[in-house]
């Protein structure tokens, strides 16, 4: 029962990041445009948030549950999270969107196809999504669910690695459960990055002139992998023990390393028309971030 429960508690902390998601297109129910400064400083938050919780969380963590000796384990799975991005990147700039034959003879347009970049994001991408929201697309838009499974998985990793010690002493009571740190800070940091996301998914669709419930539904469901995906991760670690060190390390490697290629980059392609490219607003956000999380580094 206790397992059961403890697994409700995960997949909620992973919705909640989906949830955030969400929060990326409430500003247009106020206004026409969101701020491009914002968006690069959350962008940065976030990236400082989870580089200093992989260097000072999952991997202290992972080194803890090492025996001694060279932590093989964790390097194996740090080599494999950084593998897991890099595929999931490839395997994503090989995907071809079109319309169906079908639609065109009925009168539709002519056959579109949208590809992914080298880093993994499409610039047309969440245009893509908002075409198939508004066309109410279902075959299309589980398409697109299977493909943000893949590319959203590493998130969900690690959160659900970040409580892997759920319950245990020394963590933070909620709801009569003692919740790791770790986890407090990783939910956090994947729910920060997850509002810039929303906020991207959300602005093609306002041109197209979508409702604007309609796009934090939209932006919900491109994050909905997540809880799923740190569901499947804690049950793991929690089921094998011995491959905690593991658990940790590939958290860690595919956090810094989607950091590196993909939010980074991100918010240098959002920040390009700011003064000095954004990179002030990008450096004060991770500034802000690592600072956030220098109290890990004390628990």
């Amino acid at each position: 029962m206790a397992l059961i429960q403890n697994l409700i508690l995960v997949f909620v902390a992973g919705l909640l990041t989906a949830f955030a998601t969400g929060f990326g297109a409430l500003p247009f129910f106020f206004v026409e445009e969101f701020s491009d400064r914002w968006n690069v400083a959350l962008w940065g938050i976030a990236s400082g948030i989870m580089v200093a919780a992989s260097l000072f969380g999952l991997l202290n963590e992972g080194l803890a549950y090492s025996s001694g000796g060279i932590p093989t384990l964790m390097i194996g799975g740090l080599l494999a999270g950084v593998v897991l991005v890099e595929v999931s990147d490839r395997v994503l700039e090989t995907v071809e969107f079109g319309e169906s034959d079908a639609g065109h003879e009925h009168g539709g347009s002519p056959a579109s196809e949208v590809q992914t970049d080298g880093a993994g994001h499409a610039h047309d991408e969440h245009a893509l999504e908002a075409k198939a929201f508004a066309e109410g697309n279902v075959k299309k838009l589980a398409l697109i669910l299977g493909i943000l499974t893949v590319h959203s998985f590493p998130e969900g990793v690690a959160v659900g690695v970040s409580f892997a010690e759920l319950g245990l002493e020394g963590g933070i009571p909620i709801l009569g459960v003692s919740v790791p740190v770790l986890a407090i800070f990783m939910t956090v940091a994947i729910s920060i990055h997850n509002v810039p996301e929303g906020t991207a998914i959300a602005i093609p669709m306002r041109a197209m002139g979508l409702s604007n419930w309609r796009m934090v539904g939209a932006a919900v469901f491109s994050s909905l992998p997540q809880p799923i995906g740190a569901v499947i991760a804690f049950a793991f670690v929690r089921w094998a023990e011995a491959f905690l060190p593991f658990g940790f390390g590939f958290a860690a490697g595919a956090m810094v390393y989607l950091v590196v290629t993909e939010f980074i980059p991100e918010a240098l392609e959002t920040g390009a028309e700011l003064s000095h490219n954004g990179h002030r607003e990008l450096l004060i956000g991770l500034a802000a971030g690592i600072l956030a999380m220098l109290p890990l580094m004390y628990v």
